[in-house]
């Protein structure tokens, strides 16, 4: 596996570890990390104290130490009393936000001594991560290190971290006279927020108030202003002195509601868009040509296709009534017995059992991004589908394998109407937008076969808008999960290395427009539950747009470890709808 793809890989894993810790912990069931960021539900949750986000460069120890914070955040503060007390000011709140995570910390059950000591350890980490950064050399920082010290200190009953120790005594000494009273009440008022936060808050003004004093005198000069200034990042490392309010920093989002706003997603034209079956665009011979080619590839791969089929079976089947069973011993009571019965009162077998056998009622479909970025997976992710199209069928599921690109590059005909139209301002979506479908659910693999080798024409691959392909693909499955009947499943599969890209619509809308779209899409039909939707990411994490997720390494081919992965995706009953 490469070096980009390991990492992102080992990432997803730590994270999937850390929220399922964070789950046990605290007791929600929603909470999970997508982008390194913890949400519960689609909302991300508010920025706490800047020690609970480990950087790439952290050890596991540190992810280990930032999941017990969180968790006991959210099982000992209350979030709405927090907000209303917390200060405006920058500084201050980066120290309130600190000292009400170090109070919870403090409050760590005694039966769990592996928690405490996780949380030293990334207290210790994050601590010589700032000072190494250099921060410590500015006024501003000095003070801020020396009050975590301090206060973490008093708080919970640890040493300071002995490296330290020598740079911050002076500074402790000056703090001394001014916040010494307010430090006295913290560790004999932790476990009452309320009365914590009045000593919390005291701290943190003054903190505040000492930076702005520092900051006055050295506006005679840029470099003393510099050096007054509360750096918020250096060589690496950063304080996370810029707090969201957005939905995702708000109190609704600690208790998962949505706030109900319309994404305000926009689409210029539509008279260009496309849907197409794939094999239709490229050359009877040249189709012929790449299925040969496809053909060779997958003999040489060794997959084992029968364990797949085997696998999918298992994973996709339930439990499905098929009549009844006559002449049985126990029951329910067979009324064209009851004759028997009276003409033999010794007669035992006047019942009748319900008769269940295992099917597969399941739908599943592959969404190929087909941006230029994918043209180099071409060949591996068409071996992929195709392996998969033939086990499902083997197995008794439908599957569908769609794609999606654009029909030209930087916005085509879209653009141009665009320009004539006098350049309005937001167009949104702006480009030529083209559905392919490699294999419909009613054909056989045996006779979409040719036209999934199309996946191997190197100019299907242009832009994609993800969002919109994602409704495309999840309204092809029939009906809702109500309406189908029980047991019945309905799986999408992205695949793809990124997020959305069409150069048009990104210079002439908001850089996240696309982005927002594909986000809000995906948690509509996993809230719903009408679909199952799962990110496989071709060495790039998914997590920001998908909350079940994969990174996949495809530089040597879907070896048999490969499909594995993707079946471990698949649970063998079907994941509950996601709270709103």
């Amino acid at each position: 596996m490469g070096g980009t793809q390991a990492a992102a890989r080992n990432r997803q894993q730590v994270q999937e570890l850390c929220g399922a810790a964070v789950r046990a912990l605290c007791g929600v069931p929603d909470l999970h990390f997508r982008g390194g960021r913890p949400h519960r539900g689609r909302q991300a949750l508010p920025v706490f104290a800047p020690h609970l986000y480990p950087s790439a460069q952290d050890d596991f120890g540190s992810f280990r130490g930032a999941a017990d914070g969180l968790a006991l955040r959210l099982a000992h503060s209350d979030q709405e009393l927090h907000l209303r007390l917390r200060p405006d000011d920058r500084t201050a709140r980066l120290v309130f936000e600190m000292l009400e995570q170090f109070r919870v910390e403090s409050l760590a059950p005694a039966h769990l001594p592996g928690m405490e000591h996780n949380l030293q350890h990334r207290h210790e980490q994050w601590s010589l991560a700032f000072h190494q950064s250099g921060l410590t050399e500015t006024a501003s920082g000095l003070l801020l290190h020396t009050v975590a010290q301090v206060c973490r200190a008093i708080i919970t009953g640890r040493p300071v971290v002995e490296e330290t120790e020598g740079v911050i005594e002076a500074t402790r000494g000056a703090l001394a006279p001014v916040i010494g009273h307010e430090l006295a009440g913290l560790r004999q008022d932790r476990s009452e927020q309320a009365r914590f936060a009045v000593h919390a808050l005291a701290i943190a003004r003054a903190v505040a108030g000492m930076t702005a004093s520092a900051g006055a005198p050295a506006r005679r000069g840029r470099a003393e202003c510099d050096d007054a200034r509360p750096a918020p990042a250096r060589n690496g490392f950063t304080l996370l002195t810029e707090f969201d309010d957005g939905p995702g920093g708000s109190a609704a989002a600690l208790h998962g509601t949505d706030t109900g706003e319309d994404d305000g997603y926009r689409v210029f034209t539509t008279v260009y868009d496309r849907q197409w079956r794939a094999g239709t665009l490229v050359r009877p011979a040249a189709l012929t040509g790449y299925r040969e080619r496809l053909d060779r590839r997958i003999a040489s791969q060794g997959v084992n296709l029968s364990a797949i089929t085997r696998e999918l079976a298992a994973r996709l089947a339930s439990p499905t009534t098929r009549g009844w069973d006559g002449a049985q011993e126990e029951g329910y009571i067979d009324g064209r017995m009851l004759a028997r019965l009276i003409g033999s009162p010794t007669e035992r077998r006047v019942f009748r059992a319900e008769r269940t056998e295992t099917a597969t009622d399941a739908r599943v479909t592959f969404l190929i991004d087909c941006s230029g970025s994918m043209k180099e997976y071409g060949e591996a992710l068409a071996l992929l589908v195709d392996v998969f199209a033939r086990a499902l069928d083997r197995a008794g599921a439908e599957c569908e394998v769609l794609g999606f690109t654009t029909r030209a590059w930087n916005g085509g005909r879209a653009r141009r109407d665009w320009l004539r139209a006098g350049r309005p301002p937001r167009p949104g979506r702006l480009n030529e937008q083209c559905h392919l479908v490699f294999k419909d659910a009613a054909t056989p693999w045996r006779t979409a076969r040719r036209d999934i080798a199309a996946l191997l024409k190197p100019d299907l691959f242009r832009e994609g808008v993800d969002g919109e392909a994602v409704a495309w693909a999840a309204r092809r499955t029939a009906g809702t999960a109500a309406e189908r009947g029980p047991g019945s499943r309905r799986l999408l599969f992205v695949l793809s290395d990124g997020g959305p890209m069409d150069t048009a619509t990104q210079l002439t809308n908001d850089r996240y427009f696309l982005d927002r779209h594909l986000q809000d899409m995906v948690a509509r039909y996993e809230q719903s539950g009408a679909v199952e939707v799962y990110g496989v990411g071709l060495g790039l994490d998914l997590s920001p747009y998908y909350r079940r997720s994969r990174v996949l390494d495809l530089s040597r081919g879907p070896d048999n470890g490969v499909f594995r992965e993707i079946l471990g995706l698949i649970g063998s009953d079907p994941p509950p709808a996601s709270a709103a």
